[in-house]
């Protein structure tokens, strides 16, 4: 496959991924659900990302906090980082074979050293969402890919029969995306409606098997 191709099979991967994580006043999708949930299929294919930053911009503001009295009681600085990038895909089977996208990345901090790191991971999070088209709506996933007419991925349903089965057979929890990796490339929530179908009959017959055996 060329690169192009390889990317479309990555975006196939991931159509919808929910905002699971909470903020003070907001859901929002880490960045860790997001890498997570794309970087088997790119190991995989043998896709490499490359960041670069191209210009980087520091604005510093200076923020003083007053008591009843109008005195100043602290001073601090807040440094707004701000990260003109490149972000290079690269096909590891043909390292000549590259698409090289602009890029942008922003991260707010008090102290200062860390402004750098968060817009990094501010600009990767937000090109892999926008790069391959990844919705992030609040609805839960089985209704989100009834609305959009997407692909039926597993529901909520098939996943705890899934895992109740798995623990069943004696097998620990933690083995079953190794389980569902193994036969299907994918991890247990990665699974279409199918597929999730298909895993849960075989452990059907895994479980009758030890029954009778």
């Amino acid at each position: 496959m060329n690169i192009y191709q390889k990317l479309i099979e990555v975006r196939k991967e991931v159509p919808y991924i929910q905002k699971a994580d909470k903020g003070s006043q907001y859901q929002y999708t880490g960045s860790s659900r997001v890498l997570a949930s794309l970087k088997t299929k790119m190991d995989e294919l043998g896709l490499l990302l490359v960041p670069s930053i191209t210009k980087p911009t520091l604005h510093e503001s200076p923020i003083e906090y007053k008591d009843d009295k109008g005195n100043v009681t602290k001073r601090t600085t807040t440094y707004f980082t701000e990260l003109e990038m490149t972000m290079t895909w690269i096909n590891a089977d043909d390292p000549k074979e590259q698409i090289s996208v602009p890029w942008y990345g922003q991260g707010v901090d008090i102290a200062g050293e860390k402004g750098v790191g968060k817009a990094l991971t501010y600009a990767e999070k937000y090109f892999m969402l926008k790069f391959f088209n990844i919705a992030t709506d609040k609805d839960d996933p089985d209704s989100f890919q009834q609305t959009h007419g997407l692909v039926n991925m597993i529901t909520s349903k098939q996943v705890g029969e899934a895992k109740k089965m798995w623990l069943e057979l004696g097998f620990s929890a933690d083995a079953i995306n190794q389980q569902t990796l193994k036969l299907y490339k994918k991890q247990l929530t990665q699974l279409t409606e199918d597929l999730a179908d298909d895993f849960i009959t075989k452990l059907q017959a895994m479980k009758a098997e030890k029954e009778t055996a």
